[in-house]
């Protein structure tokens, strides 16, 4: 599909994370200049390769710091907010500090980047907001029953976000399934890639509970969906919510997938064991990803496989030492070491009073 429109420059909030490590050099490839809003906690320099672009300006700094992010969106065409506390266990750490960043920061971000300009907001929410179903594929008319935190505070933005939904100010929201594959800031708490770190790593995989649906997607289907969606034309997208995923398996059968590609890659691990253990998590869903495909004809490009395949190379490249050891890859561990410096960034920002969860309890 080729653009209507033409954004010259993107602001990518959380650009030094897991997927805006993978997405803003792409964007850089595609000629668009890339502004980049990150606190750089979790990794010292995961835009390293890009780091002298001359269409890259990188800005360490906190989104509810409301002077820099009214200079941030000063001449930007378009947003792309991946920015959060990330994950349902980071959340738990701290209820009231992720309330803070996921969404007291989020209306003040639309107004000023509509003050500011902007035609396009496309805000990366999750398809985990729709908790525990089994409907054999949710769509995005589904009731949305988060379970945790994180995902109530993603269910609460979607709702602001459409709000501001206006001629010309373009809202959009992404809930993409469980990600998978390589990046320059790694994270190995996601289900394909912690099973793959595993298998490599001790040549064992623990799996929790086995029966839970999780639907997965490659990062670089991911990033391919945040390109289309700066030019796609703004009637396909005004005001909606799109799910994103590929395919939907049970985290045994991931494991399975995970044991089998490892092994046909790296015989000297072989065999990969797989034990089942007890879980406390409920969460289960299998998401359709029709709309996306019939209204933006996005088909995912890669599997799983693909993912696990890519990981392999990284391992056997040296590019992931002490995998399963190493805090930063893992971002409940890696919140753990940094929570004090969030904390004290925390203390200039109303934290508002405690979210309301979709049963009309507060978190």
């Amino acid at each position: 599909m080729t653009s209507r429109l033409s954004f010259e420059t993107v602001l990518v909030t959380g650009g030094a994370g897991y997927v805006g490590a993978v997405l803003v050099p792409r964007l850089l490839r595609r000629g668009y200049r890339v502004r980049v809003v990150d606190l750089y906690v979790f990794a010292a320099d995961p835009l390293r390769a890009v780091a002298d672009h001359p269409r890259l300006e990188q800005i360490r700094g906190d989104i509810r710091d409301a002077d820099l992010m009214c200079r941030a969106f000063a001449g930007v065409d378009a947003v792309i907010h991946l920015a959060c506390v990330s994950n349902d266990p980071s959340c738990e750490l701290d209820p009231a500090l992720s309330r803070s960043i996921n969404y007291d920061a989020f209306e003040p971000l639309l107004n000023d980047s509509r003050a500011a300009g902007v035609q396009r907001f496309i805000f990366a929410s999750s398809s985990s907001i729709y908790g525990v179903s089994d409907v054999p594929d949710v769509t995005e008319e589904h009731p949305l029953r988060p379970l945790t935190v994180y995902n109530t505070l993603k269910g609460m933005c979607e709702t602001v976000l459409f709000r501001h939904q206006a001629p010309d100010f373009t809202t959009v929201a992404i809930r993409p399934a469980t990600l998978c594959g390589r990046s320059p800031r790694q994270r190995l708490d996601l289900t394909v890639n912690i099973l793959t770190a595993q298998a490599i790593e001790r040549g064992h995989i623990t799996v929790f509970g086995g029966s839970q649906q999780r639907p997965n997607l490659h990062i670089e289907d991911m990033v391919d969906l945040y390109e289309l969606l700066l030019q796609v034309p703004a009637e396909l997208i005004a005001g909606e919510a799109f799910n994103a995923g590929c395919q939907n398996r049970s985290v045994a059968e991931i494991a399975n997938v995970v044991k089998a590609v490892v092994e046909a890659n790296m015989p000297a691990r072989s065999p990969v064991t797989i034990e089942t253990t007890a879980s406390n998590d409920p969460r289960s869903y299998h998401i359709s990803s029709a709309k996306i495909r019939q209204r933006l004809g996005f088909v995912p490009q890669r599997t799983i496989e693909d993912a696990i395949r890519d990981l392999i190379a990284a391992f056997e490249a040296g590019a992931l030492p002490n995998a399963i050891g190493d805090d930063q890859y893992y971002n409940v561990r890696a919140m753990k070491k940094v929570l004090g410096e969030l904390l004290t960034l925390d203390a200039g920002h109303s934290r508002g009073a405690p979210p309301e969860r979709t049963d009309g309890s507060t978190l």
